[in-house]
């Protein structure tokens, strides 16, 4: 674990680190947070930590768990689908008001995104993916000029990050695919068609849904066969 630093609060600081160690798997689902192992692994004091637990509690990256006190929460594919559906609805629209109202800066600004995101794919780096990732979003919401779109989401990207480094981390095609996907959607945005930005982008949304949905039910499904295989070798 590395000490928190940046212009954002501690608060701040400490969600975002905590997230991190999240995402790159360091702390998986069930992992227990204990407050003074994480105050001295950032080297803050009990305070923050505690807010930022709570503050991650709300936003269901954490859960309370009887005799062991916080836990990281295990992904709920159902909390994650009903997510995505919403997420690709506000990403629409955003994409779509970006395409009527910004195409002029995106064709001069967004081609710094794309860059940035193919340099965090050739880095190997989830968080860095993940942080251009969310530059990109945030860029189309910004030229959307709708700023409830971005307040909506903000709230949930901690767990969208993780969902994200789920889906990035077993796939070594998906940053490639992700990317390209990005590169069709401001090219639909530069044009002005918010039709096809609109259409692009609720569906770059909607895959990456499908594919995390679709490999968590595989896992459950392994797991429950493995549990039924154990109680028959007890029965034998």
């Amino acid at each position: 674990m590395s000490q928190v630093q940046g212009q954002l609060t501690l608060v701040e600081q400490v969600v975002n680190a905590i997230v991190s160690e999240i995402v790159d798997g360091e702390l998986p689902s069930n992992s227990r947070l204990i407050q003074d192992e994480l105050a001295r692994a950032y080297g803050v004091s009990r305070q923050p930590i505690q807010q930022a637990l709570l503050l991650l509690r709300d936003r269901g990256l954490v859960r309370e768990a009887p005799g062991r006190g916080l836990i990281v929460s295990p992904i709920d594919p159902d909390f994650v689908r009903k997510l995505y559906e919403v997420r690709a609805m506000l990403d629409g629209l955003a994409a779509r008001l970006a395409a009527e109202r910004g195409a002029a800066r995106a064709r001069t600004e967004g081609s710094a995104y794309l860059e940035a995101g193919r340099a965090a794919v050739e880095s190997g780096s989830l968080n860095e993916q993940i942080e251009a990732d969310m530059k990109f979003h945030a860029f189309i919401n910004e030229l959307s000029e709708n700023t409830l779109i971005g307040e909506t989401t903000a709230p949930h990207w901690p767990y969208l990050r993780r969902v994200m480094g789920e889906v990035l981390r077993d796939d070594a095609q998906m940053p490639q695919i992700i990317l390209g996907e990005h590169v069709a959607i401001l090219d639909a945005i530069v044009a002005g068609d918010g039709d096809r930005a609109e259409a692009l982008s609720r569906d770059h949304i909607a895959r990456a849904a499908k594919i995390f949905v679709q490999r968590l039910q595989a896992q459950k499904a392994a797991s429950e066969q493995e549990m039924r295989q154990r109680r028959t070798r007890r029965i034998r």
